[in-house]
């Protein structure tokens, strides 16, 4: 079917030898489904319908609800068994393959949208928002590990920056949907709650959303644009697998460097949307908080995307380009926000005020905040994803990586959405979110300067030798069980 050659000469089935296989890609409709671009838009779009709605929901601050309590509770439930299971979510990946964990993830988001609906109605099923919100996170654990893995593992190492923020861009769009949805269904609404017809709606496309998995293609059919074949999970022992995800931090330590930055990642969410939109904003300003919010996502992805993928500068000045405009973002916005936060706190904002409307005086500053936050959050999110990949070229590793990023960025978003529920000051949230995302890029910055390399080698892929040293020995003992056998 396709033919291939060697990019370097020699026999491409020996590991020790550095030659590359290029295949010959599909042709005509069958080549357009088997594109990586056609298959990272239908990824897209399962998080679009699925994390996209989770988003638009989170956003609107306490799930669209007066009180933020038991969205607050759940939301950390969330988080909690999220970075549980997503520690290990890397080798299940690798275990059962990557299409399979991704329908898996999907399961859960309808549940969790329609327990929202039933607190709506039934006001005393706040223990059916916590439940739905802990078995999502078992649920959404895999689902962004199999992303992850897929997201990184069918662009080639100069396509890393674009194919992230093609992705992320279709993602959010589904946050700007749901968010769309919701301004709409309460443009003439001026009170603190959403409305039933916001959830049905939001709860309708996650319901979508689990289908297009079983729709995409096989992993291990894939090639690259480069012709290069997609590096498929080996399918060890369980025993074996576990062992790999030792082995991956041991043959790279550096990837430690990065957990601060991970535990950053979704911790900044909590002031954003309850102690911030939630706190100061009627539903109406809050819904078009959110969809400002998640368009202005769009554009950062875009934006940064293009300096990590620019032709013009070598990897390593992408790596300290991209990490120098998160340090500029950050201090911009929480300097920015400060003097917001300090005007008020959790007793001068009650839960049943007059809050700020879309056409208050101070609501067009106020909202521009919101949009510099959504540009820092997708930039942060995008720069961590191309750091992860410009480590490896391995599907097997970059699960484990992603794994460890989503259990860790878990983690704390868990601990933050706890502090929020019990009543921890506003200020000391807002502080607490500033010191760490600094810490993540301070941390970060040894970590670029000693390990990001201008192309990624076989030394720094430790799985991949794990399996040619096994290889090899089978091999072997297979040559000297025909020696005894002749």
């Amino acid at each position: 079917m396709s033919s291939s050659v060697d990019e370097k000469g020699g026999d491409s089935n020996n590991p020790d030898n550095d030659s590359v296989s290029v295949y010959e890609r599909p042709k005509g409709l069958r080549g357009v489904y088997y594109h990586p671009i056609t298959q990272i838009v239908m990824l897209a779009f399962v998080c679009f319908l699925c994390p996209g709605m989770f988003n638009a929901l989170t956003g609107l601050g306490g799930g669209g609800q007066v009180n933020p309590t038991t969205s607050a509770n759940s939301t950390c439930a969330v988080y909690a068994t999220y970075a549980f299971f997503a520690f290990f979510s890397g080798t299940v990946n690798n275990k059962i393959g990557a299409k399979r964990t991704l329908l898996f993830g999907t399961l859960g988001y309808a549940l969790y949208v329609g327990s929202y609906l039933a607190i709506n109605i039934h006001p005393g099923a706040g223990w059916f928002v916590v439940t739905s919100g802990a078995l999502l996170g078992v649920t959404a654990a895999f689902l962004w590990t199999a992303q992850g893995a897929l997201m990184l593992s069918y662009c080639t190492e100069a396509q890393k920056g674009i194919f992230i923020s093609i992705f992320w861009a279709i993602f959010n769009l589904g946050a700007v949907v749901g968010a769309a949805v919701s301004f709409g269904q309460n443009i003439h609404s001026t009170n603190n709650s959403v409305s039933n017809g916001t959830y049905i709606g939001i709860l309708i496309l996650t319901i979508l959303g689990v289908s297009i998995p079983l729709l995409m293609a096989d992993p291990d059919k894939m090639i690259r644009t480069d012709g290069t074949r997609v590096v498929m999970p080996r399918l060890p022992s369980w025993k074996s697998e576990f062992h790999g995800l030792w082995v991956a931090i041991i043959t790279d330590p550096m990837i430690l460097l990065l957990f601060p930055m991970f535990f950053a990642s979704n911790y900044f969410y909590t002031w954003q949307f309850n102690d911030y939109n939630s706190a100061l904003f009627n539903i109406r300003a809050r819904s078009l908080n959110n969809f400002m919010y998640w368009l202005s996502q769009i554009i950062g992805s875009g934006m940064i995307g293009v300096i990590l993928d620019s032709k013009r500068l070598r990897r390593r000045v992408r790596a300290f380009t991209g990490w120098g405009i998160l340090l500029a973002m950050t201090f911009t916005v929480h300097i920015w926000a400060y003097f917001y936060q300090r005007t008020y706190t959790r007793a001068s904002v009650p839960l049943d005020s007059q809050k700020m409307d879309i056409y208050n005086a101070e609501y067009p500053a106020h909202v521009w905040l919101m949009i510099f936050y959504g540009l820092l959050d997708a930039m942060w999110q995008t720069t961590s994803f191309w750091l992860i990949g410009a480590m490896s070229n391995d599907t097997n590793k970059l699960a484990i990586y992603s794994g460890f990023y989503h259990s860790i960025q878990s983690a704390g978003a868990a601990g933050v959405w706890r502090m929020d529920a019990i009543g921890l000051p506003y200020m000391n949230i807002f502080l607490s979110t500033w010191c760490l995302v600094v810490a993540g890029l301070v941390f970060a910055f040894p970590m670029i300067y000693l390990r990001i390399r201008d192309t990624t080698v076989l030394e720094d892929e430790g799985l991949i030798q794990r399996d040619q040293e096994i290889n090899n020995m089978k091999a072997k003992g297979m040559i000297e069980g025909g020696n005894e056998i002749s």
